[in-house]
């Protein structure tokens, strides 16, 4: 059968992903890609470890980001993602730094992580005070915050969950929960973090009630790799990715939200939540 009239399969061009290895949102993370791209995943050895400070350590250890990235190098990406918020705050800015020039020394191709992504994004939108919302542990959490600070950025609230572990099976329902908890009326923008946790189709509905851009770590990611191949993420009416939608109506008081009390050394956990 003569099939020559069909001109063979599009071009495509390629985005690498390291993620760890409990990653279950690979489906997410094409819902933001465009059709002339292609997402080729490789994940990190499984460890016996559940999401903790220790994990995101484990993770993100340059042997392993090496032999990740040596691994995506047969099918020559444009650009590589590390796609793990926590595994990419853990260490720090300098850490994050670290990280990207060891994606880089084993595939000399630009780098991209979560963490650094956020930062990247809350330039993009000229965000100087952000809500946080983590299913983590306390300990992860607080790691979080600290990372924005050492950028510059205040966090005017946050709500967390104290997950270790099936992240991946949290509903929008309790995603949506925990950003009106989060949510102040100084906070500028919400960050939902982690990787594992879903929230494409919740964005475009949380931006229209809090009145803010929300923005999260796999959107994040996403947004920041395909921006380093001159090209857009796709999604519906979000505000990074669409500049038509971050200009609305500033965001008024929200009668009811509960106080954000202080946590020893400065973390900050919204009352309700554990």
């Amino acid at each position: 059968m003569d099939v020559s009239f069909l001109g063979g399969p599009r071009p495509q061009r390629g985005v690498g992903v390291v993620a760890p290895f409990d990653f279950a949102l690979d489906r997410e993370l094409w819902r933001w890609v465009p059709d002339e791209v292609s997402l080729h995943l490789t994940r990190t050895p499984y460890v016996p470890v559940e999401v903790s400070l220790d994990l995101a350590r484990l993770v993100s250890e340059h042997e392993t980001l090496h032999d990740a990235v040596r691994t995506l190098n047969a099918i020559a990406p444009e650009v590589v993602g590390y796609a793990c918020t926590s595994g990419s705050f853990v260490g720090g800015i300098a850490g994050e730094r670290a990280m990207c020039a060891a994606m880089t020394g084993a595939g000399a191709v630009p780098p991209v992580t979560t963490s650094g992504a956020l930062l990247e994004a809350l330039a993009e939108l000229d965000v100087h005070r952000v809500a946080l919302v983590t299913p983590y542990t306390v300990s992860v959490t607080r790691s979080l915050e600290e990372y924005v600070a050492e950028a510059g950025v205040s966090v005017t609230g946050c709500a967390y969950m104290g997950l270790t572990r099936h992240i991946w099976k949290v509903p929008y329902r309790q995603v949506s929960e925990m950003a009106h908890q989060a949510v102040r009326a100084d906070a500028q923008a919400l960050f939902i973090s982690c990787t594992n946790l879903p929230t494409y189709d919740v964005i475009p509905q949380l931006e229209a009630e809090l009145r803010i851009p929300v923005i999260s770590a796999n959107q994040v990611t996403m947004w920041a790799a395909l921006r380093r191949l001159g090209t857009r993420a796709v999604g519906p009416y979000q505000a990074l990715i669409d500049p038509a939608a971050r200009s609305g109506p500033v965001r008024p008081e929200i009668p009811g939200l509960p106080e954000v009390r202080e946590l020893p050394d400065g973390e900050q956990q919204q009352e309700g939540w554990t």
